[in-house]
């Protein structure tokens, strides 16, 4: 098999570059005020819909909080580390299966104000996401500490760019969103089979890293006026009461896969330090 040329990266970085571009300029467009966004219509929402979206930054919040510290705590105890970074098939289904599956055990629970089954649930689902990061914290913390940065920036970016822009004007972006997501998982699993040193191996890799931080950032801009617009049409007095836990999953897991492919990229192992 060919070894990795410098093609392959080099691709991944050009798209992101591009990428950056359309972000950039898509603030400037949006935030000029050319087209009435959803910022100027944010004074009149009703104080629920405030209260609405609040609660759903609060959980976002406390989500990569509990993440973070789970990943340190876990980071700190070999016998813990030990298990969360073995390889092999085994490992990597039981992973997934706990990822996945705690994900839907919260989605589905019912949600009631205060503390409860539902919010437990939450916890545990925050605190084995960050069990699974946790090797991330061999990269060490400045280069850590730089991907948090980078990845507050970029989403808070993004996020300008949602609420400046006509509400709903990204959620008809699901359907190419899911496609680019197929493929970045695709990517991810090939992998697995195929060393970044090879040429397929290394436009795999570069598909996964920098492909995912274009589709997730996407996925962020559909998530953030998703948040919105379920915050303005869930009913006052409907039998099921708003649900900002599951409202701010979506966004959190969308920031936690900005910050783990910046904090690679950060790392070389976008290709910076390729041998």
């Amino acid at each position: 098999m060919a070894p990795a040329g410098p093609n392959a990266f080099s691709l991944g970085k050009g798209a992101l570059a591009g990428a950056s571009a359309v972000g950039l300029g898509a603030l400037c467009y949006y935030g000029s005020g050319v087209k009435p966004g959803t910022l100027q219509e944010a004074h009149l929402w009703p104080q629920y819909v405030k209260d609405r979206i609040k609660a759903t930054y609060g959980y976002i919040a406390g989500s990569l909080v509990l993440t973070a510290g789970s990943a340190i705590t876990v980071f700190r105890t070999p016998a813990l580390l030990n298990l969360v970074a073995r390889n092999g098939w085994m490992s990597i289904i039981l992973t997934l299966g706990l990822m996945i599956g705690s994900g839907m055990v919260v989605r589905n629970m019912e949600y009631k104000p205060g503390f409860g089954a539902k919010q437990l649930a939450w916890i545990v689902h925050t605190g084995i996401m960050g069990a699974v990061i946790a090797p991330i914290c061999f990269l060490g913390g400045p280069i850590l500490m730089r991907a948090a940065w980078y990845t507050a920036g970029v989403v808070g970016g993004l996020s300008t760019i949602a609420i400046c822009a006509p509400s709903g004007e990204f959620l008809n972006m699901r359907a190419p969103l899911a496609m680019g997501l197929g493929a970045v998982f695709a990517a991810s699993l090939a992998g697995m089979f195929l060393p970044p040193t090879t040429a397929l191996g290394a436009g795999l890799y570069s598909l996964s890293l920098y492909g995912g931080l274009i589709v997730f950032g996407g996925f962020l801009l559909y998530d953030t006026q998703a948040i919105i617009k379920r915050a303005e049409m869930h009913p006052t007095y409907a039998l099921q009461p708003y649900d900002p836990i599951n409202s701010a999953i979506s966004v959190y897991l969308d920031v936690l896969n900005i910050f783990m492919r910046i904090a690679m990229i950060l790392s070389g192992s976008g290709g910076n330090r390729r041998k």
